[in-house]
């Protein structure tokens, strides 16, 4: 079978078959967590007018109130990733639910699918997103493309697909169309504009649109990963590595593997909020610090590093969710970093504190596997430093639950009151259940 062949028969299993327990457990977290960035995220200035870009229909969005459904999953996933935020694959780095939970929201309520129909497309359209990604590593970001948009539109096309009920052609279809229309680059580094949040939006919206074609008959290349000019060889350069992948769908399930995020910020910035936290517990802060050299995996420098001078002075808050050395600044003269750190023009004294640091290559780093980090830190008191292996939020140092829902409720907070926070998150970890979206609906919109 081809590629495309492959993952419409795994979407087709999947969602009249049964899935795993923790993998249903994992699926809810994830979507609880989402929803609640996007929530946030609707609250931000810079984001509150998005929603005139959307035409009308009846898909929530996340800013309150409807809009047609593949417009509604293109905002949605907008707003999720926004804030840099949203969970994370870390070998494949894919944001995953940044496409998923758009995506699934949509098209439920486009079709009048069950809650059962939700998860079960949310976690289709995250296996294969992240089968994509495993499947060349790092060699979609090497080619300056965010792998969470060019893999996310086929996992989305194939989520899609099986809840609109096309039949194994169309599927097959929907997913060559996808892979025709699948983009997202990462030229948002040259100034810190904000179109890299659009780019799993677009994903999720290019899944919508490509079922509706194929359902109306348009035909897609069967071969659209795997061929001459297919997906793989376009985006990554070499297609090798995709058949291995794509043969453990529906046998070995990776969504919970994905990683929840701690801070509002690029997630290889993260262990190194964790070590500058860690040097703190021990009296350091803005006012001791005297340089600060941070050790950084040479794959992750292109996004946090370069150019330095901007990563120390951003040119906005956006483009300080990007800048290693002004988020550890941010931390150290707040002791916090949280959404509201970035909603603000950049700080001098903030970048006063980057000014003093630098950053070198980091040896055996495990990169993308895991997400590293050391610093060396030179203060009026001596030298300290602080080392971490793997980011908090990884499989291998997981979050509780508690924590996550606290994140949850910290996030919809910021837009309603304690009752309702309490109703989403009841709703949303029951979800499966649900016979139809009419809860979950009215929650998000009034």
């Amino acid at each position: 079978m081809t590629g495309a062949e492959r993952i419409a028969e795994f979407a087709a299993h999947t969602l009249k078959g049964s899935v795993p327990a923790p993998v249903l457990d994992a699926a809810h977290l994830h979507f609880l967590d989402a929803l609640g960035v996007g929530i946030a995220s609707s609250t931000v200035g810079d984001n509150a007018g998005w929603a005139a870009a959307a035409s009308a229909g009846s898909a929530s969005l996340l800013l309150g109130g409807t809009a047609e459904p593949g417009a509604a999953a293109m905002i949605n996933g907008a707003l999720i990733h926004a804030l840099e935020y949203d969970d994370t694959h870390i070998a494949s780095v894919v944001h995953g639910s940044a496409v998923s939970a758009p995506l699934a929201l949509a098209v439920t309520q486009m079709s009048g699918a069950s809650g059962r129909d939700l998860i079960l497309a949310y976690i289709i359209a995250w296996e294969v997103a992240i089968r994509i990604g495993l499947a060349v590593p790092g060699g979609f970001q090497a080619r300056g493309f965010q792998v969470t948009s060019v893999g996310g539109a086929i996992g989305a096309a194939a989520a899609a697909g099986q809840v609109i009920g096309l039949d194994t052609e169309c599927a097959v279809s929907a997913i060559g169309i996808a892979g025709g229309q699948a983009s997202g680059t990462l030229a948002f580094l040259a100034d810190g504009a904000m179109s890299k949040a659009l780019n799993p939006g677009w994903a999720a919206r290019t899944g919508i649109e490509a079922v509706r074609l194929a359902k109306a008959g348009m035909t897609g290349p069967s071969s659209v990963l795997e061929s001459t000019f297919g997906v793989m060889n376009a985006f990554a350069g070499r297609s090798e590595g995709l058949e291995a992948q794509l043969a453990t769908l529906g046998e070995e399930w990776l969504l919970p593997q994905a990683a929840f995020k701690v801070y509002p910020c690029c997630h290889y910035i993260h262990p190194f909020l964790e070590a500058v936290a860690q040097v703190m517990a021990q009296g350091v802060n803005a006012s001791n610090v005297i340089s600060l050299t941070a050790f950084v995996p040479p794959p992750a420098a292109p996004l946090i590093c370069e150019p330095w001078s901007r990563r120390q002075a951003p040119v906005s808050g956006y483009d300080g969710k990007w800048g290693l050395a002004y988020c550890m600044a941010l931390l150290l003269v707040d002791g916090h970093v949280d959404v509201a750190s970035f909603e603000s023009a950049p700080r001098t004294d903030v970048v006063a504190v980057a000014r003093r640091m630098m950053w070198k290559p980091l040896q055996d780093h495990g990169f993308p596997y895991r997400f590293a980090a050391q610093i060396d830190v030179e203060t009026s008191r001596g030298q300290i430093s602080a080392q971490i292996n793997q980011v908090r939020g990884a499989p291998d140092r997981p979050l509780m639950v508690e924590d996550i829902c606290n994140k949850f409720a910290t996030n919809v907070g910021r837009k309603f009151s304690a009752e309702r926070v309490g109703d989403l998150e009841d709703i949303i970890l029951n979800i499966y259940d649900a016979g139809d979206m009419g809860q979950l609906t009215a929650l998000l919109r009034s």
